[in-house]
This record gives structure tokens, sequence and C-alpha cells, in this order.
């Protein structure tokens, strides 16, 4: 008997697209830590235990991909960089919020 493998990548459901882009070791707290205040990169590597350079970094860059983080360069001495929530980020708090409550 044969089986086929049905492609999932249509994501026709919104709420297996939006878990999907909240999935990994780090987006969960990093989406959490932005509700909270922006993050800088340095500071995270300080609070979230157990993280790296490359693993945040990536993390970062595929929210900012997302469309829920926003990279703001702050061209103050020292130069640094800050995420904030976008539109997008912000209005997913509270649908995040209820998914923490579940648990």
């Amino acid at each position: 008997m044969t089986t086929t493998k049905t492609d999932s990548t249509n994501d026709s459901c919104p709420a297996q697209a939006l878990l999907k882009m909240l999935s990994g070791k780090w987006k969960p707290q990093l989406f959490k830590l932005a509700t909270i205040s922006p993050l800088r990169f340095n500071t995270l590597l300080r609070q979230l235990e157990g993280s790296n350079k490359q693993s945040l970094s990536v993390a970062l860059k595929e929210l900012e991909e997302a469309g829920i983080l926003q990279k703001n360069v702050i061209r103050l001495r020292p130069l640094h960089i800050e995420y904030h929530l976008t539109e997008k980020g912000r209005a997913l708090t509270p649908i995040f919020l209820s998914l923490e409550n579940l648990v």
C-alpha cells in the first residue's frame, strides 16, 4: 500500500501559520519580551540563558521578516540596534497571551 504525502506548505489555516511563525526555541520568548520593552541584542544574550549569537540573530531576523518585529538602528554613540513590535506584532499579543493561558 502506498501513501501519498500531502503538501502542508499552503497553510490554509491561519492558526497553523501563526503557530509556525512563532515556533522555535527563542521566538516565543523574544516575542514575549518584545511586548514588555524594546529588545537589544546584547541584553538578550544576557537574559536568555543558553542562547548564542547565531541562534538569536536567526530568530530575530525571522521575526522581522514575518513582520512581527521592526529593527531600528540608533545612531548615537555607541551605535546600537533595538527591535520593536510592529502593528502586526501588537495585534498578535492578545492571541499569544490566550495561548499562554491554555497551558
